[in-house]
């Protein structure tokens, strides 16, 4: 397993990143010589779900819900009590 200083890691990580991709070998960035963290590739399991319409049929939105509560909103923004 390769140990890249910060410094190195910080200048080629696009490079580094796409070694990681291509052959699955973790590596290791270090600093002063004492090893930080490990760098490892997402297995395709391991990667967020993607969230968007995660709640699609969950429930309803009313058919006016643009204009719902439109004159009381109004009245309040022109002074007026109900």
């Amino acid at each position: 397993m390769h140990v890249y200083n910060i410094h190195d890691a910080k200048t080629n990580l696009s490079r580094l990143i796409e070694e990681i991709v291509r052959d699955g070998e973790p590596f290791v960035i270090a600093k002063a010589g004492k090893p930080l963290v490990k760098v490892v590739r997402l297995e395709e399991s391991e990667k967020p779900a993607k969230r968007t319409g995660f709640l699609k049929g969950q429930f309803k939105v009313p058919a006016d819900f643009d204009t719902m509560g439109s004159s009381e909103i109004s009245d309040l923004f022109e002074g007026q009590q109900q």
